[in-house]
């Protein structure tokens, strides 16, 4: 049918369908793509490189780390604070330029207890300038249960962080990371997560290395 066939009303509206579905297409190819922010496909522009580091972790998630969930679009994390040892405070941006295993456990959970000495065992192995088993412990009463209870089972490579306020699992929970415990996240060098888990793992596991080690970039 020809232009004059149309009437006036239907043929402006007809161009601002057309305009809108354009506009669409536009900011979907911007959305992949990262047109206009400077981010890649799949990734944050606070975490250069991490989408394809990512890509290289899914097939690792396997055999005793089959339950980590690998991020799609990795992302900064929200600021965590905690303390060292003698009290000073700590958080996971002091850790920049070491790829870390965020670890949350409690006294009160058993498989936390139980996952401890595999924790220790891969600071023990992978342990050094470019990682570090960050390990807190978000107990909120009788909160010396927890060095008595790594004196007892002698775990001695972890340091043994802690945040007897346990905001740290309020923070994350609230962005959807934190549902329970153990509570684990894998953040790289730059601070983005890459993988995080719900539950235990046997971290001494050749499996967690692998998926440890690929994620330190070697």
């Amino acid at each position: 049918m020809e232009d004059k066939d149309i009437a006036p009303g239907q043929s402006r509206r007809g161009m601002i369908v057309g305009l809108v579905a354009l506009a669409g297409v536009a900011a979907g190819v911007a959305g992949v793509y990262g047109i206009g922010s400077g981010a890649r496909n799949g990734e944050s522009a606070a975490c250069p490189g991490a989408a394809a580091l990512t890509a290289k972790l899914g097939p690792l998630a396997r055999g005793e780390v089959a339950a980590l969930n690998v991020a799609a679009t990795p992302q900064p994390l929200v600021p965590l604070a905690f303390a060292r040892p003698d009290g000073s405070p700590a958080t996971l941006a002091d850790f920049k330029g070491r790829t870390v295993l965020l670890n949350l456990w409690a006294t009160w959970c058993v498989p936390c207890r139980k996952e401890m000495p595999a924790l220790d065992a891969l600071q023990a192995d992978l342990g050094g300038p470019g990682f570090e088993v960050v390990s807190v412990n978000i107990d909120t009463n009788r909160v010396d249960r927890a060095a008595s209870f790594l004196d007892e089972i002698k775990v001695d490579r972890l340091t043994r962080y802690a945040d007897h306020s346990a905001r740290i699992f309020q923070d994350l929970k609230a962005q959807g990371l934190a549902f329970g415990m153990p509570t684990t996240l894998v953040v790289d060098r730059q601070g983005c997560m890459l993988a995080s888990l719900a539950g235990p793992a046997e971290w001494a596991s050749e499996d967690a290395k692998a998926f440890v080690r690929a994620a330190m970039g070697g």
